[in-house]
């Protein structure tokens, strides 16, 4: 069981690489006391990112840290972790959310937070990891699709799975009406997720998380 005994606001730090409505889903709900948890810290991936604009109209710092900045990928993975892992201990997070971050996570990152790195995917997971996943969707004719929260752990989109929500896929959805419906379920379990975290409430079993109560 991952532990929170005390009353205090749980210390989030969330990376971006886009738009950020995760981000935004998060800091509504914090704002609201919907979630015992605050927005630390943002750090993107990508200067023009949208994410960013939010962080900084909600007044939480934000910062750029980019690839480039130490080499080539993948070999400047570790240098490249190792800075965003020293921003998020510098503002005291204790829970790191993937919130549209289009990097996969390496070992830097997961032994700095073991466990306590969760990330969202428009698929209901294990179906249609990776990209384009509401794609994938469509063009397997599938008639539900969904989103996940997950533990983030060295595989693609494969870490043990906190919550799930399904969605129906319509016969005249395309790629851009079916992620604007998944959408909103993300933000949704995104937000109760963080609030189970940060209320002690999740226990991971090997592959299975449980809710206690």
């Amino acid at each position: 069981m991952i532990p929170r005994c005390d009353r205090r606001l749980l210390p989030v730090g969330v990376l971006v690489s886009g738009r950020g409505t995760n981000l935004q889903a998060l800091l509504d709900s914090s704002k609201a006391g919907l979630i015992p948890a605050e927005v630390r810290v943002v750090i993107s991936n990508h200067k023009g990112a949208m994410a960013l604009t939010r962080a900084k109209e909600a007044g939480v710092p934000s910062f750029v840290v980019t690839s480039r900045e130490f080499g080539q990928w993948p070999a400047c993975r570790r240098p490249y972790e190792q800075k965003i892992v020293e921003i998020l201990k510098k503002f005291g997070v204790e829970l790191v959310v993937l919130a549209g971050y289009d990097r996969l996570v390496g070992e830097e990152m997961l032994n700095a937070f073991p466990q306590r790195i969760i990330n969202i995917h428009p698929s209901l997971l294990p179906a249609f990891p990776g990209l384009h996943a509401q794609r994938q969707a469509l063009e397997y004719g599938v008639k539900i699709a969904g989103c996940s929260v997950f533990f983030v752990d060295e595989s693609v989109d494969g870490g043990p799975i906190i919550l799930q929500a399904a969605v129906p896929v319509l016969d005249d959805d395309d790629e851009e009406t079916l992620s604007a419906r998944i959408l909103r379920e993300e933000h949704r379990i995104l937000c109760e997720a963080v609030k189970l975290f940060a209320e002690g409430r999740l226990e991971i079993k090997g592959r299975r998380v449980r809710i206690l109560p």
